[in-house]
């Protein structure tokens, strides 16, 4: 194995960490909008949603392994993973607009429309996430340096996560002029531009340097058996679901967290007092001036509060990701995952004690939950970078793409569970779609679902860091092994 352990530079750290941002437009938008997009915008019972994106979901995510076979088995003068990241784009960007469009069916047609698009968006996000996360573990060899990809890498996460939670309501109103159909439309197009233009950026600006041998490639038969014995793979693949579990189910639930439980006239004073409602009225007035008249911040105080909620959530995960590097550093990946996780999981509990008129308190357990959480962020794909590292230690050879596959998998069932939660647990509740006011087991249903609920699969995820035993000491056991078969041997004179 062939591989370099210089430093990777900033234009090529910040060139990779576009790419997330150009997907994460996308998949943020599903794991934080899909529900609502089809209950309350396509206007999907919820029993039926919760079908759509549990199924199609699992399908895309059954695609993933054969997506690692062949990105492993692709050998192009770019390399195994930037071709796929390339040629992917704007197909991507086409199937997103697709799956986010209205046409007038009747139910059957609705439902058959959604599960194809949704089908299609997932395998062609496999085809293009898989091999762009698999790239991450070719740049370098270096963990230390991987730490720094990664950090980068969950900063422009951040970026997409906070267009999306906090600005994507707010677009959509505004761009469809109150009409969530074609607000949605105009939204997605846009994000589906920007991200085609910033994948052709990674692709251009990275290089993959971790060189598989010229001895030959091994079997699908002998991957997959590598796989499944190897311990670490097995326990981050569960972590990875329970993760995206939670992740899924109290993204998707927030919207109607604040639609539904939050007290309007509480929020509405809270915003006051805190200056959010000044501001706004400042920013209408100059975009008014600006000649942008309509293009003004809705007037309602959930919006506002659900962008707010959010956008301070991820702020504080950027403050968390700062530390995560660091951290790493000293204590190891593992342990410092599992006690931000952790102590994030706490503070979603909190949420079940709060009245609806506790705003301060929501927000402030929201900022302290997005700390944490950040910290744990950028570890978890360090994680399996590493665990590839693992692989290719105990049986002399590399199997990159295969083992983020089994990752992007337990991703994708992740969110599939998570949305799919969403969709069933509204109906589960009895959530009336078409209805105003919403009873008091749907609201208790809600609350339930953004607090206890997430926070039990994050205490699972922590559970299965037992099983996962690349602790620090052993990171840089792998790293000095791995360094000294790839240095070429001296030649004989």
């Amino acid at each position: 194995m062939k591989s370099t352990q210089d430093n990777i530079s900033v234009i090529e750290k910040i060139g990779y960490s576009l790419g997330d941002l150009a997907a994460n437009l996308i998949f943020q938008t599903l794991m934080t909008f899909l529900a609502f997009f089809y209950t309350d915008v396509y206007k999907i019972p919820p029993g039926k949603a919760s079908f759509i994106i549990f199924t199609g979901g699992m399908i895309g995510a059954f695609f993933n392994p054969v997506m690692g076979v062949i990105a492993d088995r692709t050998k192009t003068r770019w390399g195994k993973f930037r071709p796929w990241i390339l040629f992917t784009s704007i197909p991507f960007g086409i199937v997103a607009i697709l799956a986010f469009s209205t046409p007038d069916f009747d139910l059957t047609g609705k439902v058959t429309y959604a599960l194809i698009t949704y089908i299609l968006l997932v395998i062609i996000y496999s085809a293009n996430n898989l091999p762009y996360a698999s790239l991450s573990g070719v740049m370098t060899g270096n963990m230390s340096e991987r730490n720094s990809i990664s950090s980068y890498r969950f900063v422009a996460v951040m970026v997409a996560q906070f267009v999306v939670q906090v600005l994507l309501l707010p677009l959509v109103l505004i761009l469809g002029e109150g009409d969530k159909v074609e607000g949605f439309k105009q939204t997605i197009w846009l994000f589906a531009i920007v991200g085609v233009v910033f994948f052709i950026i990674t692709f251009l600006t990275t290089r993959e340097r971790v060189l598989p041998q010229a001895e030959g490639v091994s079997s699908v038969k002998q991957d997959i058996k590598d796989l499944v014995r190897n311990k670490p793979w097995r326990a981050v693949l569960l972590i990875t679901i329970f993760v995206f579990v939670t992740l899924s189910l109290k993204g998707g639930m927030y919207v109607y967290y604040f639609n539904d439980f939050v007290d309007n006239a509480s929020l509405s004073t809270f915003l006051e007092n805190i200056g959010f409602n000044g501001f706004i009225l400042n920013l209408n007035e100059w975009l008014i001036n600006m000649g942008f008249v309509g293009f003004t911040w809705p007037d309602d105080p959930a919006t506002s509060g659900f962008s707010l909620f959010n956008a301070g959530g991820i702020i504080m995960m950027m403050v968390g990701i700062g530390f995560s590097k660091p951290l790493a550093d000293k204590f190891g990946k593992r342990d410092i995952f599992g006690l931000s996780l952790f102590l994030s999981a706490v503070c979603l509990v909190l949420f079940y004690f709060y009245d609806n008129d506790a705003i301060a308190l929501i927000f402030i357990t929201q900022l302290v939950h997005g700390l944490f959480y950040g910290i744990s962020t950028p570890l978890l794909w360090a994680m399996i970078a590493d665990v590839a590292d693992y692989s290719e230690l105990i049986n002399f050879r590399r199997a990159t793409a295969i083992i983020f596959s089994a990752m992007i998998f337990g991703l994708k069932a992740g969110l599939s569970i998570g949305g799919a939660l969403v969709a069933g647990l509204l109906a589960w509740y009895g959530y009336d779609e078409q209805a105003v006011l919403q009873d008091a087991l749907t609201i208790s249903g809600i609350k339930l679902s953004v607090s206890i609920y997430p926070a039990l699969f994050f205490f699972v995820s922590v559970a299965c860091l037992i099983f996962y035993k690349i602790n620090k000491a052993k990171e840089l056991e792998i790293q000095e092994e791995l360094s000294n078969r790839r240095e070429p041997s001296p030649k004989r004179l």
